[in-house]
């Protein structure tokens, strides 16, 4: 079992099939799988609550509920007090299941007979990752019961009622505490809703024969800080900072000179070599005074937009753009101009969404869910519903590469499968801002020679690290993005490139 994120996640199908090919083409017992999975769940429950006595252990009637009955066999056999609570007939249980209860032979109550507060821990073992609706009737009221209890959960393999693909909640799910999760890691547990319904995940291969994997790839990678060091560009003691790239910022309309600024520093603290911020005349004093290292150029128009342009090795359109008359035209100048390397966020998405185009080689969108709905004309409720599937329809529709922001962040690009995805979530970065930053870092990086989806993977790890380091800091409430800017520079250090 491994408390080390997997770096390869898979699909409910693509598990069912190792699954199988473990079972019939390697001759592995049905039953004594189930039996390691639950070997490994009861391993979980005892490493994070050594001193629970009372269980109890809620079963559907497939193999996720036979999970759960040699889950309760164990218990019983540890010399712990069970508590079984099981949905249906157990006549009706079949295979490995029915198997499991004959060997259970012990009582069994209803659902809606169990109480979960009179329990030290509570086991999910009520749906499995074949679901493929939203959960009502008594499974619903089973898990609508064990949320509004405060007894923790142990979900088995996924928690009831998650979709394992798509990471969204099917009319309801578990909330759990701890997820064991078993032969190939579920994405769904990694992004959107999944990431709060799953708790800490533990990961056991059950120790199935590697062989199974053969020409089954995953469905999404893991881009974490070892990838990032990997893709970081070193600096050579004779740079200069015509090698590290020119970064153009444009926005700052009336307002929000402060999106331009936050995005123009943050390039330059990951390693750009000149950044310039075109903005709105009146904002040009403030930034220069806020940080002298910004080349602040006042354009009044489109026209004078086009010189900068040009000298432009990367260009990050939106932050702080607006959507006047003067946004717009300096919009669809950049959109027009075609540039090497195309960064677009914030009120640039938006402009692209009213205009949509199919943007040349080199862009990345970096939008958060409503960006993206508006970008494929729907919801962000829909977005959140299957972010995997937003992003490759983002990445064809648009011909760029995609981060999609978000708890279990996603970067796609056109033509890509897999895709990426950054684990974990942080909730200091639920503050405006923190996306400016991120654009100013991924330009940086796009302007250093990186390629837009790798530029992207990197500068959302190495903005998780300067969140860490922030949060340390001040907290997680209150901390602004200008804290994320002080700590960028230890972050990228802390890579093996400072």
């Amino acid at each position: 079992m491994s408390l080390v994120r997997p770096t390869r996640l898979y699909t409910a199908a693509q598990v069912r099939e190792l699954d199988r090919r473990c079972i019939e083409d390697h001759g592995v017992d049905g039953y004594a799988l189930m039996t390691r999975a639950a070997e490994a769940a009861f391993r979980g429950l005892r490493l994070r609550w050594p001193a629970a006595r009372r269980i109890a252990v809620c079963c559907g009637g497939g193999n996720n509920g036979g999970d759960g009955l040699v889950i309760a066999r164990l218990a019983r056999a540890a010399g712990l007090e069970v508590e079984l609570a099981l949905k249906g007939d157990p006549a009706r249980l079949r295979g490995a299941a029915a198997r499991a209860w004959e060997d259970w032979n012990g009582p069994a109550q209803a659902l809606d007979a169990l109480d979960p507060a009179a329990h030290d821990v509570v086991v999910d073992a009520l749906l499995g990752t074949g679901l493929d609706r939203p959960v009502e009737g008594e499974i619903a009221a089973a898990i609508d019961a064990l949320n509004a209890a405060a007894t923790p959960v142990l979900a088995v393999d996924i928690p009831s009622g998650l979709d394992a693909d798509a990471g969204a909640v099917l009319g309801t799910a578990v909330r759990a505490a701890l997820t064991v999760t078993f032969i190939g890691p579920k994405r769904g547990l990694y992004t959107g809703a999944g990431i709060e319904c799953a708790g800490s995940v533990l990961f056991d291969d059950l120790d199935t024969p590697p062989a199974i994997h053969d020409g089954i790839g995953p469905a999404v990678s893991v881009c974490e800080r070892k990838d990032a060091e990997a893709l970081l560009p070193a600096r050579p003691p004779t740079a200069h900072k015509g090698d590290a790239g020119h970064v153009l910022v444009v926005g700052g309309g009336t307002g929000f000179a402060g999106a331009a600024r936050l995005a123009g520093e943050a390039a330059l603290r990951a390693g750009a070599g000149l950044v310039s911020v075109a903005t709105r005349p009146e904002h040009v004093t403030a930034l220069v005074a806020g940080c002298p290292a910004l080349m602040a150029h006042g354009v009044e128009d489109a026209a004078a937009l086009a010189p900068l342009l040009e000298r432009a090795d990367v260009v990050a359109l939106g932050p702080g753009l607006g959507r006047g008359e003067w946004s717009t035209a300096l919009l669809r100048a950049v959109l027009e101009a075609a540039p090497g390397r195309l960064l677009v966020d914030a009120d640039g998405l938006n402009g692209l969404a009213a205009e949509p185009r199919v943007l040349a080689g080199g862009a990345l969108l970096t939008p958060h869910p409503g960006e993206a709905a508006r970008l494929l004309g729907t919801t962000s409720a829909g977005i959140q519903a299957d972010r995997f599937t937003a992003g490759r329809e983002l990445a064809a529709r648009y011909g760029a590469a995609v981060l999609l922001k978000g708890p279990g962040t996603l970067v796609c690009r056109d033509g890509e499968d897999p895709g990426r995805l950054l684990p974990g979530a942080r909730p200091a970065l639920a503050v405006g801002g923190s996306g400016d930053v991120l654009t100013g870092i991924a330009a940086a990086l796009c302007g250093q020679g990186l390629e837009p989806a790798d530029a992207a993977c990197c500068a959302g790890v190495l903005l998780g690290l300067a969140a860490d380091r922030a949060e340390q800091a001040v907290g997680t409430r209150g901390l602004l993005p200008t804290d994320l800017l002080d700590a960028l520079g230890p972050a990228t250090a802390a890579l093996g490139h400072g």
